[in-house]
């Protein structure tokens, strides 16, 4: 296992998990977004117990391929006491040659069903791994569905909105934080993911990890690019509760009178 202070803890990442789900649910009450980092801590739990059986490895499996691979050479022992060496005649030396041809093909076979059985483990692991990174994957993009609507272009937008517009109820302090949790939320299911990497090195299950690890910065890039659009406009526009069809203004009106709406 690594050295302590140069890897992950488990319990470290489970415990930040938990403790961003406890800030959502206290800012957000009600929120979806609340809901699926449980699930994130519910993933992330079973993960990391995932990742501890994978470093321990398949007792059971690795005593059966030891008693399989120890029957299969005391059969080829059995064999070689079959075999008459101390006979010199024509038609035996020819007998002998031929069972010499037979055992040698038979421990090609041997070696090659071996190499096969060793690496069982390694292959059962490996799907494991992805079985588990494939669902991480998953809840990124179910993250990333949540921020989509939060849109900072709708606080100086005057188009107006449409009937289908999605209610925009948060202040822009609101959203920086709403989206910095779904930047947390990403960041943190990206090192869920690096737990397999760093039990179980293979190059399938790494290149897999630092997929999921590049996916995990581009969506946190962009929902960034949406904190800062934030942080220019400041912390007091205020969204409009509910969607309301744009409205034009009459020609003697300002046009300062125009209510900034989201777009749809």
């Amino acid at each position: 296992m690594p050295a302590k202070h140069h890897a992950l803890d488990p319990e470290k990442v489970i415990d930040t998990i938990a403790a961003l789900h406890r800030r959502i649910t206290e800012r957000f009450p009600g929120a979806d977004l609340g809901e699926v980092c449980a699930e994130l801590l519910v993933i992330a739990r079973e993960n990391s117990a995932r990742a501890e059986r994978i470093a321990r490895g398949n007792v059971p499996l690795r005593i059966a391929i030891v008693v399989v691979v120890l029957a299969g050479f005391g059969t080829l022992a059995w064999i070689g006491r079959l075999l008459d060496f101390t006979r010199t005649t024509a038609d035996n030396v020819y007998t002998v040659l031929q069972g010499l041809d037979a055992a040698a093909n038979l421990v090609v076979l041997m070696g090659a069903a071996v190499f096969f059985m060793t690496r069982i483990e390694e292959r059962l692991k490996r799907r494991h791994a992805l079985a588990a990174l494939h669902e991480l994957r998953s809840i990124m993009h179910v993250i990333d569905l949540h921020q989509l609507t939060k849109d900072p272009s709708a606080t100086v937008s005057v188009a107006g909105n449409t009937a289908s517009s999605p209610a925009r109820t948060l202040t822009n302090y609101e959203l920086t934080r709403y989206l910095d949790y779904c930047s947390e939320m990403l960041s943190l299911t990206a090192k869920v993911a690096v737990l397999f990497a760093q039990v179980f090195p293979d190059a399938t299950v790494t290149e897999t990890v630092s997929d999921i690890e590049h996916v995990a910065a581009g969506l946190s890039q962009k929902i960034w690019q949406k904190i800062m659009v934030l942080e220019i406009l400041g912390p007091d526009a205020v969204k409009l509760a509910t969607p309301t069809p744009a409205v034009s203004a009459p020609m003697s009106q300002p046009a300062g009178a125009l209510a900034a709406s989201g777009k749809g």
